[in-house]
């Protein structure tokens, strides 16, 4: 199983991005929140700065559009170069629509549900889609607790992910730490974004922190106690 480590760039020094950046190369992808005051309480950056980080982020870009309307302002981030575009079905006419025109222009197409939002009506349409990103909080600010109650959820899209041999990332965003991630892994994530856990002191030793976390968690799951053999 792999398993991916995404930085979100909403716990960095925003005087500071291009620097911020390089502190997180060993990363999968950095993570973009994208906010616009109304679908959250909360105003981040826009299209421009997505543009240019894109430019010299030494990683792909996740980009995260908590925003009104993607089915007008979605395509636009993939223009900019973000490798993954992620929108919330919450604010989404026409999910199916938006993530076709995403891969058309040749980036990964996310779907984001909140905490309270049920994935069933989501679940034949799965393979349109390369991303289904559970909420692990309320999406609008950095810093909150892990909800473990969102982990049903999780599981009900892992399990039909696997019954339809789908190849599609299953995320989880808020409150991921070294604890929390074991949480999610066994649930079915296999993308891990994460602010103030990575920001919080020396992000490369975070990131590699939070890889250990998962490999060894892997390693459980696939290697329940008493089944490990010698060679020979």
């Amino acid at each position: 199983m792999t398993t991916r480590i995404n930085p979100s760039i909403l716990a960095a020094d925003f005087a500071n991005l291009e620097h911020e950046l390089g502190r997180i190369a060993t990363a999968d992808l950095v993570h973009v929140d994208v906010m616009d005051n109304h679908f959250v309480p909360n105003l981040t950056i826009g299209r421009p700065v997505v543009e240019r980080i894109a430019q010299v982020s030494p990683i792909p870009l996740d980009v995260h559009l908590m925003i009104e309307d993607p089915d007008r302002w979605a395509p636009g981030y993939a223009e900019a170069g973000a490798a993954s575009v992620t929108f919330h079905v919450e604010s989404a006419n026409d999910p199916v629509a938006i993530a076709r025109r995403l891969r058309e222009i040749g980036a990964r197409a996310g779907v984001a549900l909140k905490p309270g939002t049920p994935v069933e009506p989501f679940l034949d349409v799965l393979d349109e889609f390369d991303q289904v990103l559970v909420m692990t909080v309320e999406p609008g600010f950095g810093g909150q607790a892990f909800m473990p109650e969102t982990m049903p959820k999780l599981s009900r899209v892992a399990a039909a992910v696997r019954e339809r041999g789908l190849d599609v990332w299953l995320q989880v965003d808020g409150g991921i730490t070294v604890d929390t991630l074991g949480i999610a892994l066994e649930a079915g994530a296999d993308t891990f974004v994460a602010g103030s856990a990575v920001f919080k002191g020396d992000p490369a030793e975070q990131i590699a922190d939070l890889r250990a976390a998962a490999s060894a968690h892997v390693h459980v799951r696939n290697h329940p106690a008493g089944t490990d053999r010698l060679d020979g």
